[in-house]
């Protein structure tokens, strides 16, 4: 499902919060609580007339609604007021406030929304656009000088001979199948290109897989915490989300084999080079367990190891798959952090009867990735590790500016610093809503993931992600932004 359903007690506010995203840059002119209960109004009519909230749905209570969002009582009492007087809620002594049953409104088709999903947001923003928020739900960097030369290579070189192609090759163009096979062999995985599918992003890659070994009611162990996309690509197929915690060499072993044997999931979902939240890099050592408990409990293994394109060999230990002797492990990788999140070329390596029937399902929803992207990326690849060595003194430097600017304004934070990646963990002080933390931010301009959108559990609910692949100015207005956020919601 994929909106609120009407049922017998109050929505979660939690899931109302989600699904208003950033509701305060909408509809109402001027500032203070007026513009405020104005701009609420708006975007809970928007969600009502587009089906999200459907007749019958019952709203949460004022006073926990006001308190997830940050404002008074005032606001939300004036927003429902206003909802009231447009015929869209109704309220009854006792029973709280509830969309209106109006005829004239058809039964809304699915909207793209996850239901009890945790990116619903992060996504909206990107449809929608930034608008003058910076946002914090991404972490990309531009596209460099390499990328451009590159291209022009690819349209002096190799552009006659692609236009004379069909243009269709489900499973990817063979020369960068080629190309991937190869990395993944000088990283101590031997891989042949008939193991390899190319896709349009990471993200195609981790949902062909879902829809190919996840049922609905499946169990699918996942990282605690891990990235909401992904939680809600296995809640939008039906499956069970179980939460297994980390420690400082990745998943916990004692935990995944609890997990594994209460819960017996079809699939595990692991970052294990370059977590994204936590930055950590997986041992190899862990690695091994990870292959040999999965291998033990016919457990299918996911590992998205899109933050490790650009290494080199040996600067990372090889993937989980090179330790799976038996059992099912596959993986997935990308350009988007390496290269460019433009360039929209990801791939997943399996074994290749199971290459083949991802080609098959792949087929039916695009034929085939672009193939100039992909031709692009098999230009690119030998350069890979060159490419990495430059990002990665850039991040160094990002990371740095950005964790003395956070504790120059706000040395209550404690920063969790990453083995690697584009984002930084940080924990704010006991007993501080993260959730709460991020509505106001976005009152002042910066859009902050929290740390319970992260978890399968609502857990790490007192932290925030910060990515740092922002330029230096944009690092300091993010820092200037969130300081002035803090100093509101904490009245100091």
């Amino acid at each position: 499902m994929d909106r609120i359903s009407p049922a017998a007690g109050p929505m979660a506010v939690a899931d109302l919060v989600e699904l208003l995203g950033d509701w305060t840059s909408g509809d109402g002119e001027g500032k203070g609580e007026g513009a405020l209960y104005r701009r609420l109004a708006a975007a809970t009519t928007r969600l009502i007339a587009d089906g999200a909230l459907p007749a019958g749905a019952r709203l949460p209570a004022e006073r926990p609604l006001a308190r997830a969002l940050a404002v008074s009582r005032a606001t939300v009492v004036s927003a429902y007021d206003a909802l009231r007087a447009a015929g869209l809620v109704e309220s009854r002594r006792g029973s709280g406030s509830s969309v209106a049953r109006r005829p004239e409104l058809p039964a809304a088709a699915g909207d793209g929304r996850v239901r009890g999903g945790q990116a619903t947001a992060l996504l909206q923003r990107m449809v929608s656009g930034p608008g003058e928020v910076i946002s914090l739900g991404h972490a990309a960097d531009a596209g460099g000088p390499d990328l451009a030369g590159a291209l022009l290579d690819l349209v002096r070189e190799d552009l006659p001979g692609l236009l004379r192609d069909t243009g269709y090759h489900p499973a990817g163009l063979p020369t960068l199948r080629a190309a991937i096979a190869a990395r993944y062999t000088e990283q101590g995985l031997p891989t042949e290109p008939a193991q390899v599918l190319v896709t349009t992003g990471a993200t195609q890659a981790i949902a062909l897989a879902t829809g190919l070994f996840v049922r609905p009611g499946a169990g699918v162990a996942v990282e605690s915490p891990s990235w909401p996309g992904c939680l809600d690509t296995f809640r939008a197929a039906g499956a069970r989300l179980v939460a297994v915690g980390l420690d400082d060499e990745g998943i916990r072993i004692d935990l995944l084999a609890r997990a594994f044997a209460e819960h017996r999931p079809a699939l595990l979902f692991v970052m294990p080079t370059y977590h994204n939240p936590t930055g950590r890099l997986m041992s190899a050592s862990r690695r091994r367990r990870v292959a040999a408990l999965a291998a033990e409990y016919g457990v299918t293994v996911l590992e998205d190891s899109a933050h490790a394109a650009a290494t080199a060999p040996g600067e990372v230990p090889a993937p989980i798959a090179a330790h799976a002797a038996s059992g099912m492990v596959l993986t997935v990788g990308s350009l988007s952090k390496a290269v460019w999140s433009g360039l929209r070329i990801g791939w997943l390596r399996a074994p290749s009867s199971t290459v083949e029937s991802l080609a098959r399902i792949k087929a039916r929803t695009d034929l085939s990735t672009p193939l100039l992207d992909q031709a692009l990326a098999a230009r690119l690849l030998p350069g890979l590790p060159a490419l990495g060595a430059a990002r990665s003194a850039l991040a160094r430097h990002r990371l740095g500016t950005l964790e003395r600017l956070l504790a120059n304004r706000l040395p209550s934070w404690r920063v969790h610093p990453p083995a690697g990646g584009s984002v930084l963990w940080v924990e704010l002080p006991p007993g501080t809503d993260a959730r709460v933390y991020a509505q106001v931010a976005l009152r002042h301009g910066v859009e902050v993931v929290p740390g319970a959108a992260m978890d399968a559990t609502g857990a790490h609910d007192h932290f925030v992600r910060i990515p740092f692949a922002f330029d230096d100015d944009v690092l300091h207005r993010i820092a200037e932004r969130l300081a002035a956020a803090w100093r509101e919601s904490t009245g100091s």
